[in-house]
C-alpha cells in the first residue's frame, strides 16, 4: 500500500487577499520572486487552467517537473497536480487557498505526496524539501504582498540584442561554453563551472566592474540546445534582491538575433551603502542597467565576432 503524506503550511499576511492571490497566480514571475524557483514555462490549457514546467532547487538539488494548475479567482483557490514528477517523487498534488481576515489575509498551502516504490528514505527527502520550500515560498509571498505598492518601483526588466551573420549553433556554443569565458570576456576574472544532466550548469563567477573592483555571483543555468539559456543568480550583488536572465538565439531573415534579457528586483536597503545616501531606486536602476547591460553588450559583441570569424 502506497504511503501518502499530507502537509499543511500557513501564514498570516498583512495585505489584501486579492493581492496575495495575484502573487500566487503569476507563476511566470516566480523565478525572481520565490527563492527555490529557477525557471517556469507556462502553457494555457483553457480559461482557468494552465500547465507549468518548473525547475527549482530542492534540498540543494535542481529538480524539474510538470504540473497542471486550476485557478479559481473568485474563491481564491489554486489547485495543482504534478503530471510529470522528478525522482524520488511518485506523486504530488495540493492547493493554495487565500482567506480574508481582519487587517489582511491568511494563506494556506497543502500538499499530498508519495515516494517512488514507497521508499522511506525518498519519503523523508520529499517531506524535508516540501517543508523547506513551502516555508521559503510563504515568506516570499508575505514579503511581496506586504510591499505590493512598492513592487513596481523595485522590479524592472531590460534587454539588449545584436544581429550576427553566422550559424545559430556557433553563437549558442559561445554562450554555452562559459568555462572559456575568462579567456574570451575581459570582464570575467574567474569562472568555475559544473555541469549535470538535463542541461543544468552551476556557475560561480568573478566579474570586473568599470572601476576595477570585482564582485562574485553564483548562478544556475538551464540550457536548451541552440535556442535558449536561462539563469538565476543564487548569490547576487548587494543591490539586487533577485536577478534572473535569459540568452536567446533566434534565426531571422536578417541574420541571427541574439538577445540578453534581465529581470531584477532591487534591494532598497543596500542602495545608500553602494551609491551614497542621496541615491534613489531610480539611481540604482540606471546603475544596474549600465553595469549589467554593459557586460551583456560586451558579451554579445564578442559572441558576434567569435561566430562571424568562424563563418563558412
Amino acid at each position: 500500500m502506497t504511503t501518502t503524506q499530507h502537509t499543511t503550511h500557513e501564514i498570516d499576511i498583512d495585505a489584501p487577499a486579492d493581492v496575495v492571490y495575484t502573487v500566487i497566480a503569476d507563476a511566470e514571475a516566480w523565478p525572481r520572486r520565490f527563492t527555490p524557483t529557477l525557471h517556469v514555462e507556462r502553457t494555457e490549457l483553457a480559461p482557468g487552467a494552465e500547465r507549468l514546467r518548473i525547475w527549482a532547487r530542492a534540498n540543494g538539488e535542481v529538480k524539474q517537473w510538470t504540473s497542471r494548475r486550476d485557478l479559481d479567482a473568485d474563491r481564491r483557490r489554486i489547485g495543482f497536480r504534478q503530471e510529470v514528477s522528478s525522482p524520488p517523487v511518485a506523486s504530488m498534488a495540493g492547493e493554495w487557498h487565500v482567506t480574508e481576515r481582519p487587517g489582511g489575509a491568511t494563506l494556506t498551502l497543502t500538499h499530498e505526496f508519495s515516494a517512488l516504490d514507497d521508499d522511506p528514505q525518498g519519503l523523508r527527502w520529499i517531506t524535508e524539501a516540501t517543508d523547506r520550500n513551502s516555508r521559503s515560498e510563504l515568506g516570499n509571498i508575505k514579503s511581496l504582498a506586504e510591499r505590493w505598492t512598492q513592487l513596481a518601483d523595485l522590479e524592472f526588466e531590460f534587454e539588449d540584442s545584436v544581429l550576427v551573420d553566422a550559424a545559430p549553433d556557433t553563437v549558442y556554443d559561445f554562450l554555452h561554453d562559459a568555462a572559456a569565458w575568462p579567456t574570451r570576456l575581459p570582464h570575467v576574472a574567474r569562472l568555475d563551472l559544473r555541469e549535470e544532466a538535463g542541461g543544468i550548469q552551476h556557475m560561480a563567477m568573478d566579474t570586473r566592474t568599470a572601476d576595477g573592483s570585482e564582485h562574485t555571483t553564483e548562478s544556475v543555468r538551464i540550457c536548451f540546445p541552440d535556442t535558449d539559456i536561462t539563469y538565476k543568480q543564487l548569490r547576487t550583488p548587494s543591490m539586487m534582491a533577485a536577478h534572473t536572465g535569459r540568452w536567446t538565439v533566434e534565426p531571422t531573415e536578417h541574420g541571427v538575433r541574439v538577445t540578453s534579457w534581465h529581470a531584477v528586483v532591487l534591494n532598497p536597503e543596500a542602495i545608500p551603502a553602494v551609491l551614497g545616501p542621496d541615491a534613489t531606486t531610480a539611481t540604482a536602476r540606471r546603475f544596474i542597467r549600465d553595469a549589467a547591460g554593459g557586460n551583456s553588450r560586451a558579451t554579445l559583441g564578442l559572441a558576434k565576432r567569435f561566430a562571424e570569424e568562424r563563418r563558412g
